[in-house]
């Protein structure tokens, strides 16, 4: 078995996104984190994100904070939504999260982060998984004993009771910048006192890449990121390839078809024509389906001020029309 995951993304992994992946293949999608102290105090934006639907599962809501008894009351907030695992955000390096000792701020007090996740195991039926990086920077990746940091936090984490840890290989401290390091992704998942599945995250952006990390580390499942961007069809592509099946061949009309849906899927979810848009652009904007174009910096730029859906889809079947058929996306 070779599953694929969407990660969980802000701004990126909400309704219109999820069931998009899904179709194409994703075997499990992951909301937007949400905000464990605006859920207990019942804020509608973080209540919002709680929206799943049978179409999309297996769902897990992503849920972050700081502090153990609210962390655990959303939880069982949560936990009616009804999801099928409730995850928490170890990982998220943003300065506004982090920053405030949540996500992967709590990577420098670990004793901290495993009160939070025995309190969440305690206070809920429904599985709970884990999704964290390697460390806080390159000085915390190994301990004194030369033994890596991430390695022994997985066995913590597992002594906890969560289900399932996914590891991103960075730090915080690269946020999303150089490489991704698997090896140390593998020696958790390498490590016999491990027992619980482990997904590698970071830096999956071709079917090649994805079929070197589940044989050279063994990991139970990947996860997809940034490389989703403007291309939920990567899942389809990915699965093709690992079952020794051929990449399918999408000409540009089809793809740019598939923006345009999720355009109209983000305009309904959200219900305003504007902020859908706006909400989709770095879909659109940065998708793959545009890489190489000859020129295509005005291009771009006009579809990044763009705020009616009529200009959206003019200048993309604009561009199908200049570069015509067949192209197709590598």
């Amino acid at each position: 078995m070779t599953p694929l995951y969407l990660a969980p993304m802000e701004d990126v992994t909400d309704p219109a996104f999820r069931l998009l992946c899904k179709r194409f293949g994703a075997d499990r999608v992951y909301t937007e984190f949400v905000n464990a102290d605006a859920l207990v105090r019942d804020v509608n934006a973080a209540t919002r994100k709680l929206t799943i639907s049978d179409t999309e599962r297996p769902v897990t809501i992503q849920i972050y904070g700081r502090d153990a008894d609210s962390m655990a009351e959303a939880a069982r907030i949560v936990e009616q939504a009804g999801p099928d695992f409730i995850d928490i955000n170890f990982g998220c390096p943003v300065k506004k999260v982090a920053g405030k000792g949540a996500g992967a701020g709590l990577l420098r007090d670990v004793p901290r982060m495993l009160g939070i996740t025995k309190a969440v195991v305690n206070a809920v039926h429904t599985p709970v998984t884990a999704k964290t990086r390697l460390g806080w920077d390159a000085n915390s990746l190994y301990t004194s004993g030369n033994t890596p940091f991430i390695v022994d936090l997985a066995e913590a984490l597992q002594d906890c009771g969560i289900r399932e840890l996914a590891i991103h290989g960075r730090t915080r401290a690269q946020m999303y910048t150089g490489e991704a390091d698997w090896t140390l992704i593998g020696a958790v998942k390498n490590n016999p006192r491990m027992h619980i599945p482990i997904i590698g995250n970071g830096d999956i952006t071709t079917p090649e890449r994805a079929r070197q990390c589940f044989d050279r580390y063994g990991v139970d499942a990947v996860m997809i990121g940034r490389a989703t961007f403007g291309c939920p069809w990567i899942f389809e592509d990915v699965k093709s390839y690992l079952q020794g099946m051929p990449v399918p061949a999408r000409s540009m009309a089809w793809c740019v078809d598939i923006l345009k849906e999720h355009v109209e899927r983000s305009i309904q979810w959200i219900g305003d024509e504007r902020k859908g848009i706006v909400h989709s652009r770095r879909h659109f904007a940065n998708s793959p389906v545009f890489k190489g174009l000859y020129d295509f910096k005005q291009t771009r730029i006009a579809l990044l001020r763009a705020e009616t859906k009529e200009e959206v889809f003019s200048i993309m079947d604009n561009i199908v029309a200049q570069w015509g058929e067949p192209h197709t996306i590598d």
